[in-house]
């Protein structure tokens, strides 16, 4: 066997490992989608709190529940997005959805998201709300990092970028809608575009 051969038969090996521990099959334009879904949520929380409220959330107050809603449907249509895109493509490339690999993908991911977003709702209660926005940027980004072993390890890249603006947000919450605004919508477009290109299109 030649060395050249070698290092085929060694490159191939590679590529099976990481296919059988790592879920590969998620979808770029998932991530412009949720990007353009927190833009959309963002403009309409903007223009209830300052029609309505005059800048400011109370607690008990319908617009307060309007933007926990908003917040709420921002999630799940990306999760329902995402969950069909990858569906799809999974069945393109012929990779099963639900595995070992996807299961502890999943398993990591919800880990620190979960617990962020009870410790948020907490903060909340607490009428805290300047520092929700880096708290849910925070936690999401160390979901990402942490899920980033069981899937493209590029998504651990959006992950430190959203810490990064979860921390900045934490310096100057009130700046922390804004902050979000950039991380959940405009850095999410911007890297399912460039995972779209690199892993989606060939």
């Amino acid at each position: 066997m030649s060395n050249e051969d070698y290092l085929k038969d060694i490159s191939e090996i590679k590529n099976l490992m990481n296919k059988s521990s790592r879920f590969i099959s998620l979808s770029g334009l998932s991530g412009i989608l949720a990007g353009v879904y927190a833009l959309v949520g963002a403009a309409a929380t903007y223009w209830l709190v300052t029609t309505y409220s005059y800048g400011t959330l109370i607690l008990d107050g319908w617009v307060f529940r309007s933007v926990m809603l908003i917040l709420f449907m921002i999630a799940f249509l990306s999760a329902i997005t995402g969950i069909i895109l990858t569906t799809r493509k999974a069945k393109k490339t012929g990779e099963k959805i639900w595995d070992n690999s996807s299961r502890r993908l999943l398993f990591n991911f919800l880990i620190p998201l979960v617990a962020g977003g009870l410790y948020t709702l907490i903060i909340l209660w607490q009428g805290k709300y300047g520092q929700t926005g880096g708290l849910m940027l925070i936690f999401y980004g160390l979901a990402l990092v942490n899920a980033s072993k069981y899937s493209i390890g590029d998504i651990k890249y959006l992950g430190f970028i959203q810490i990064t603006l979860g921390l900045i947000a934490a310096l100057y919450p009130g700046y922390g809608f804004w902050l979000w605004v950039i991380g959940f919508g405009i850095m999410h477009i911007v890297y399912g575009t460039w995972m779209h290109f690199k892993y989606d299109v060939k």
